[in-house]
């Protein structure tokens, strides 16, 4: 098997280390006021939805031995 010589391929990638840009990106600019307001408030509303839908569906998660509604079954009465 023949094996290249070349550390590296292509020059262009050898080369990528040394070269440093001297273009900066712009500046980012701050979010207003009302953007922070609308961020907290689609967050809030998330976190309550979570925390109410867990509030709701725990009752329907435990398991409890006698029934909530106190009704038996004909088949349970007939044994």
């Amino acid at each position: 098997m023949f094996r290249r010589r070349e550390a590296v391929p292509f020059s262009f990638v050898a080369e990528q280390n040394n070269f440093r840009s001297n273009v900066t990106p712009p500046p980012r600019e701050r979010p207003s006021i009302s953007q922070l307001g609308g961020r907290t408030l689609i967050g809030l509303t998330v976190v309550a939805g979570l925390v109410g839908s867990l509030l709701l569906g725990m009752p329907s998660l435990e398991s409890s031995a006698v029934p909530a509604h106190g009704q038996q079954s004909e088949a349970t009465e007939r044994r």
